[in-house]
């Protein structure tokens, strides 16, 4: 009987520890994460902050899905931002994932189709919760070909592989075409006048 209740507790303390939250930005250094592109990010007291652009910090272990991400980031007004999702192949320069991954977009404007927490471009934003000048979370899941993301509690984005987009209208908005279930992501560094700040960056498999 003790040995069926141990196992019992094994199994649930594995359960459980699969449930919590998994930081993958250590606040110190840039271990696990790659820079390609333009401009930087540099760490500053335990947070990432972005440096001009156009550039990508990816995360280099292995291709995410099935899994959420948490995101804890503070802009100024207008600053412009993303964290990009399914990325097919390993960034070797900054454009590439942009027309082969999905960028979530951070930036607090009034486009619908251009502002936080919408597949850029691709998605019309369902409200717009984000604040400048504060700590907002981005919780992003990726649930087989379905993306949600939620700002600040809010649903923004809820997007499956097929669902009808809009055509490509601007020469710098991505290629269309479907996007992988387990890719890369990455955090963009956008421009000489747009600076994030990145307090976590977190994961849970679903």
């Amino acid at each position: 009987m003790k040995v069926f209740y141990s196992i019992i507790l094994i199994v649930f303390f594995f359960k459980a520890s699969a449930q919590e939250w998994a930081p993958i930005f250590n606040g110190q250094d840039f271990s696990n994460w790659e820079h390609v592109g333009d401009g930087s990010f540099e760490i500053e007291n335990g947070m990432l902050k972005s440096k001009s652009g156009m550039g990508l910090l990816f995360y280099t272990p292995k291709k995410l899905g099935n899994v959420q991400i948490r995101i804890l980031y503070k802009g100024a007004n207008k600053n412009n931002a993303g964290v990009f999702i399914r990325i097919p192949e390993v960034p070797r320069e900054a454009w590439a994932p942009v027309n082969t991954g999905y960028e979530v977009q951070i930036d607090d404007r009034e486009d619908s189709y251009h502002s936080t927490g919408v597949l850029y471009s691709f998605t019309k934003a369902k409200a717009n919760p984000g604040k400048p000048n504060v700590w907002n979370e981005m919780l992003i899941t990726l649930n087989g070909k379905q993306t949600t993301v939620h700002v600040n509690g809010v649903l923004v984005t809820d997007f499956t592989e097929g669902d009808v987009v809009p055509e490509k209208k601007l020469e710098y908005e991505p290629n269309r075409g479907p996007r992988p279930e387990f890719g890369y992501i990455g955090l963009q560094n956008h421009g000489d006048n747009d600076v994030i700040y990145f307090k976590e960056v977190s994961l849970k498999a679903l």
